[in-house]
């Protein structure tokens, strides 16, 4: 089997597929990973090749999507205007990736971004499987649109129809798409072209979300396309954290970690110290992390250590607690790590994920960014590392998750798809009718 593999967005998002792929290249497939360039590190330390995706989206979201956060209007509207052209050099190279080293995949696996992937599909006549590592797409009556800060007290039927927001993008980037299709692919319009949900023949796509159930708890109206699979994680890194760190965590307490990876705010220099001087007011030690630059280097007191890139999956367990984004990936290593979690939402998925955390009861309530300070992360803190309760139901939960295998049932569904098509149709689909 052949799966073409397409992910677009931060580490968060396209982590989870490098795992799926090399997964699935250990058993035996032959696998192609289109990611953005800025990957392939990240590719090649598991043995995997990357074919480039444009960076194009990914660079506005550090550049001009960090200030339309904070921002205001213009902002916005400057994120808006330039939004088509990035994402139309992506449809771009999906046709080039499509009419070269993915020509003869039999499936095609992506995770929603990349807006371009099932009409790819729709070329090759083979599978579409939307792999989400957020539940955004599927609607349901338990729980509000992951999308949005919306309010968790909403009636079932409001829930549901909160995931209108995911037709969005069919509107933003229909033209576009429209004029790929044409030119590039050599595709007719149809009718539903612009629902990922939904193959040419109106059959439901398979989708796979590659959460724990544990985490969330599939809602009993989702249908049976909807498979929740575990994590996507990557074989833990090797033992062993460098010398300034060991020395840090062998010097007393056990301390917390604090990083809110790519999301810098306004302020990121402000940011860093509320986070200082709430650290200090809890009385815990701390190591910070830099990331992609949500918190900046400075000088700290000896109880601070800062460090830019440490294996997150060596030094989770030892750790007190998390301070963190709300990240669909970040949630996910906390969780499996058996840590408690403190979680500062910014924009997105984050609220919901901050809301799950705290319903969990592995973690205080959240922490908003636009409206932390020193004095409300303190108390957060506190309720993290001291409550003995906070800290079994971690402890509890990171044992569940740690004995799925998310990438091996995502794997053998893949292939259970592969062979159903296989023996059902001809590769080939007959052309899609004009609408």
């Amino acid at each position: 089997m052949k799966i073409l593999v397409v992910t677009l967005g931060t580490r968060g998002d396209v982590q989870p597929f490098v795992a799926l792929a090399r997964s699935a290249r250990d058993r035996g497939h032959d696998v192609v990973l289109a990611a953005p360039e800025r990957f392939r590190p990240l590719a090649a330390a598991h043995g995997l090749d990357l074919v480039r995706i444009d960076d194009g989206p990914l660079a506005l979201m550090d550049g001009v999507a960090g200030a339309a956060v904070s921002g205001g209007v213009r902002a916005k509207l400057a994120l808006a205007r330039a939004m088509p052209a990035a994402f139309g050099r992506v449809l771009e190279d999906c046709a080039t990736i499509a009419r070269g080293i993915g020509h003869d995949a039999d499936v095609v696996v992506h995770n929603g971004q990349v807006i371009g992937a099932p009409h790819v599909a729709e070329l090759l006549g083979v599978p579409c499987v939307l792999a989400l590592t957020v539940p955004v797409y599927v609607p349901t009556r338990e729980f509000p649109w992951p999308g949005a800060p919306l309010p968790p007290w909403l009636p079932g039927w409001a829930n549901r129809a909160g995931y209108l927001g995911m037709r969005g993008p069919a509107v933003v980037f229909a033209r576009v798409v429209d004029d790929w299709r044409r030119r590039d692919l050599g595709l007719p319009r149809r009718r539903g072209r612009h629902d990922p949900l939904r193959r040419p023949d109106g059959v439901p796509v398979p989708v796979l979300n590659a959460v724990s159930r544990h985490v969330v708890p599939p809602p009993e109206d989702w249908p049976p396309s909807v498979t929740t699979t575990g994590y996507w994680f990557l074989p833990a890194a090797r033992p062993g954290l460098p010398a300034g760190v060991e020395e840090f965590l062998a010097a007393g307490e056990p301390p917390v970690l604090v990083g809110f990876g790519s999301m810098a705010g306004a302020d990121p220099a402000a940011t860093t110290r509320t986070v200082l001087d709430a650290v200090r007011a809890a009385g815990l030690r701390a190591i910070v992390a830099t990331g992609w630059g949500g918190l900046v280097a400075g000088e700290v007191p000896a109880s601070v250590l800062v460090v830019d890139d440490v294996p997150h999956d060596v030094l989770l367990p030892r750790v007190a607690a998390v301070v963190h984004h709300g990240g669909a990936g970040t949630t996910a290593a906390v969780a499996a790590a058996g840590r408690p979690q403190v979680v500062c939402p910014f924009v997105a998925d984050q609220p919901f994920w901050a809301r799950r955390v705290h319903d969990l009861g592995v973690g205080p309530a959240p922490v908003p960014q636009r409206r932390m300070t020193a004095a409300a992360l303190a108390a957060a803190l506190r309720m993290a590392t001291g409550d003995p309760a906070v800290a079994a139901r971690a402890a509890a939960l990171g044992a569940r998750i740690r004995e799925e295998d998310g990438t091996a049932v995502a794997v053998r569904a893949l292939e259970a798809l592969v062979t159903g098509a296989t023996a059902a149709a001809p590769r080939t689909p007959s052309p899609p009718s004009w609408s």
